[in-house]
């Protein structure tokens, strides 16, 4: 099966017309309007972020990474610990799903790469999330061992945030009546305070930290020095393609760095989730006027983690888990836009009512209607075994460009896959498209191709949908319940997709 240049490839809805008919948007006085400027805004704002992202990650020395790298060198012979940035990029990178071998997790080691991320900058905190977020794909060691990252960061000095507010807002921070000194939750990018308007709604306010962007310039720059150094000592960095890791690390991080481009992320995915009729899947609604690039006002939305569940209440878990994957799955596949970072802090269940709430939009994944229709032809390509479908669908990806020669990538991934083929005893399951999709990046990445970042963040979603099921319902069959949903989307005459793949 493959997408032709020639078929017809049925386009994907158009979002901003989502959001004109969404009856939860128009629901907060202004935000229709206001939603549509941030959508529109965002479509260019990306790509000068995924422009900046290649240019930060080309290995070159400016002055800046100069007294960078003297800094980090510094840390790096105090620590006795020369490898510490590679062992930390190749853990960040086997945490996104590219299959490196990540570094033994003996007392010694886990200590100086934990050391580096805290005394370096906000970029190796952000790579320790990775990490933090990495079930199933790095040791459960490292996985612990960097649990902090997530939401126990240093917290901004006492004062810092409420004055970045004030600034940020200007007039608008006399709506806000009641902020909570307090923070939420502290992490890389900024942190998360409680507050409430003057006309009773409760909210988050998320605040940037203060010179966050000059430093994550320098950092990332600092990093593909590293990467680059490692490539050419070692077969197994080249492989991994680390220079490339970095690239889709620095888009990833300079689009969280622009609360602008959160909003855009929560207003589509609130207008896609309510067209889906998924009423039992939301997003926070930004609040118009208070948002900017470093403060962003939102709902606060109910639920805790999954992972936090009560167990002593009784929770249908396998509706929870079917209509789940149904929302994540379906908002992928429908209308090509969906939350990239769905880890277990980020989605949580209200359980007196058994909904969802999807937080932390910093990252989204989106896909064009070539990339979704590539989508499917990959996920019908893994289901057959069929190596040289999986490397077409790269195509759709922008991953390999089309024309090039694949004879030799389709011969070196069919080893691969009748290699897991063996092992599994010709079982198909939920666990080996993750295996899979790792082992075809791997191969990309030895041949020196790019790593998709929107297909990256679908395959992370999948091995966090792993995660949710083993939490709420561990025995049902996962792989049986994303295939009924594939089916019903095929069927569905509205979304063209049996007809764009042959």
């Amino acid at each position: 099966m493959s997408v032709h240049a020639d078929r017809t490839i049925p386009q994907l809805p158009r979002v901003d017309h989502l959001i004109r008919d969404s009856a939860r948007l128009a629901a907060i006085p202004g935000l229709t309007e206001q939603a549509l400027r941030w959508h529109h805004d965002a479509v260019d704002q990306r790509v000068v972020v995924a422009r900046e992202a290649s240019r930060l990650a080309t290995p070159r020395i400016w002055p800046d990474t100069i007294a960078s790298l003297a800094t980090t060198g510094w840390r790096m012979v105090s620590a006795a610990a020369p490898a510490a940035p590679f062992q930390l990029l190749a853990l960040a990178s086997a945490a996104v799903g590219l299959r490196v071998e990540p570094p033994r997790a003996s007392t010694s080691t886990l200590a100086r790469v934990q050391r580096l991320v805290r005394t370096s900058g906000p970029a190796y905190v952000k790579l320790g999330q990775f990490i933090a977020t990495g079930d199933g794909l790095v040791p459960d060691e490292w996985v612990k061992a960097f649990a902090w990252c997530r939401d126990e960061a240093p917290k901004l000095p006492v004062g810092v945030a409420l004055e970045v507010i004030a600034r940020e807002l200007g007039p608008e921070r006399d709506r806000l009546e009641w902020i909570d000194d307090e923070p939420l939750a502290a992490g890389s990018i900024g942190q998360v305070h409680r507050g409430r308007l003057t006309d009773g709604t409760d909210v988050v306010i998320k605040v940037l930290r203060p010179g966050l962007r000059r430093r994550f310039r320098t950092d990332i720059e600092t990093l593909a020095l590293a990467a680059a150094a490692a490539e050419r000592v070692n077969e197994n960095a080249r492989s991994a393609n680390l220079t490339g890791f970095v690239e889709l690390f620095a888009q990833l991080a300079l689009e969280e760095l622009d609360f602008r481009l959160e909003a855009a992320n929560l207003v589509d995915s609130s207008a896609v989730l309510e067209a889906m009729g998924a009423d039992h899947m939301i997003a926070p609604r930004p609040i118009p006027g208070m948002v900017t690039e470093k403060v962003l006002v939102m709902e606060l939305l109910p639920g805790v983690s999954y992972s936090r569940l009560d167990p002593t209440r009784h929770l249908d878990g396998e509706r929870l888990l079917t209509t789940g994957i149904r929302g994540v799955v379906e908002a992928t596949l429908r209308h090509g836009v969906f939350h990239g970072d769905l880890h277990a802090g980020n989605v949580l269940i209200d359980e007196d009512h058994g909904t969802f709430s999807l937080v932390d939009f910093g990252i989204a994944g989106r896909l064009t209607a070539v990339q979704r229709a590539g989508l499917v032809q990959y996920l019908a390509a893994w289901a057959g075994n069929d190596a040289r479908g999986q490397v077409e669908a790269m195509q759709s990806f922008g991953a390999i460009e089309h024309g090039a020669p694949l004879d030799t990538i389709v011969a070196e991934l069919q080893v691969e896959l009748d290699l897991l083929q063996e092992r599994a005893h010709g079982q198909v399951t939920f666990d080996q498209l993750g295996v899979t999709l790792g082992r075809l990046l791997q191969v990309l990445a030895r041949n020196g191709f790019r790593m998709p970042k929107d297909l990256v963040l679908f395959f992370k979603n999948l091995l966090y949908l792993s995660g949710f099921a083993a939490s709420v319902a561990p025995d049902t069959d996962v792989l049986e319940v994303v295939q009924g949903i594939l089916l019903d989307l095929l069927s569905d005459p509205e979304t063209g997709l049996a007809a764009a793949v042959a």
